[in-house]
């Protein structure tokens, strides 16, 4: 590693301390030379001191080559999503299917040990939901997480059916994956801002004063809404964010069709739009369509418990696409 490599890492906050002390390394070696060519009785110290520094060199470039390396998994996989859930075909079923898929994300992140947090919600009259976000942080969540983007599917008698019909209803499930970096801008001629105030928990003040964002992405009509923040800058903030992730998730999905008629790989399209997955209470099944897989114990599976059903996604993932 030269002095231009060495200054690139000085630009890094989590390399700069490592990169500062491979410098000095590198000056020291310099210094080292000098004197063996001044001094040829010392080549047997010299050449010494020079391995030893070496050997010094050689342990901080592993260490920034690890950090750098993580960085890069971080950018790929961050440790923060939004979730959202959207109710789809089928009413107020619809919307409680939502709901329970909601809780079946929140139950799973409470087992890894992933902290929660609900940017919006907008529920019915019976408690199901409209739509709802949720912004998720741990180690290994969009990893995890990123193949539950799509379509879910329920069939089950409803408790209201006094006929025992199978009702069948849909819910939609998107991953935004929340990176530290982008490259994406926008235009600010292009949003339609609006506050208005925020219902449910967090004092007189949320009733009171207009926390609650919302923002329109005008050239795409993609909406986004926070209430969760206290105040209408906090959520302002969180809603730009989650717009930046919609758009970016919007872009890497028009991309991934362009090459879907040549190559798709064996866990689908990931557009939100794909039937993923039917959740058959009557007959206690779960079915992935994408892998064409099935589990049982369809109970313990809405309590969060979709570790296997996660793996098989991530194994069938690094087995690269199909032919």
């Amino acid at each position: 590693m030269n002095y231009e490599e060495v200054e690139k890492y000085k630009n890094n906050p989590k390399t700069v301390f490592l990169a500062g002390q491979y410098e000095k390394l590198i000056e020291e070696e310099s210094e080292v030379r000098k004197m063996l060519e001044n001094d040829a009785g010392m080549s047997l110290l010299a050449e010494e001191e020079i391995k030893n520094i070496s050997l010094q060199k050689e342990a901080i470039a592993l260490q920034i080559d690890e950090i750098i390396k993580t960085d890069e998994k971080e950018e790929t996989f961050p440790n923060e999503i939004v979730l959202e859930v959207r109710a789809g075909v089928g009413g107020e079923e619809a919307a409680l299917f939502a709901e329970k898929l909601s809780l079946m994300y929140r139950k799973y992140a409470e087992i890894r040990g992933w902290g929660v947090s609900i940017v919006n919600e907008s529920k019915t009259a019976l408690g199901g939901y409209k739509e709802a976000s949720f912004e998720i942080r741990g180690k290994g969540v969009y990893e995890d997480l990123r193949f539950e983007t799509g379509v879910h599917r329920i069939q089950r008698v409803p408790a209201t059916e006094k006929s025992g019909r199978i009702h069948t209803s849909t819910a939609s499930v998107a991953i935004l994956p929340i990176r530290k970096r982008t490259k994406m801008e926008i235009n600010p001629t292009d949003l339609h801002i609006e506050t208005s105030r925020s219902g449910g928990a967090g004092g007189q003040n949320v009733n009171k004063v207009e926390t609650a964002v919302r923002i329109v992405h005008i050239p795409t009509n993609i909406d986004v809404r926070s209430t969760s923040e206290r105040s209408q800058g906090a959520n302002r903030e969180k809603a730009m964010t989650i717009l930046m992730a919609k758009l970016e998730a919007l872009k890497e999905e028009e991309e991934s069709k362009k090459f879907s008629q040549d190559r798709k790989d064996q866990i689908g399209t990931a557009d939100r739009s794909e039937k993923i997955r039917t959740y058959n209470v009557l007959q206690d099944r779960v079915t992935d369509h994408r892998i064409k897989e099935s589990w049982h114990n369809i109970e313990a599976i809405f309590r969060g418990e979709i570790g296997p059903i996660v793996e098989i996604l991530r194994e069938k993932s690094k087995q690269g696409p199909s032919a």
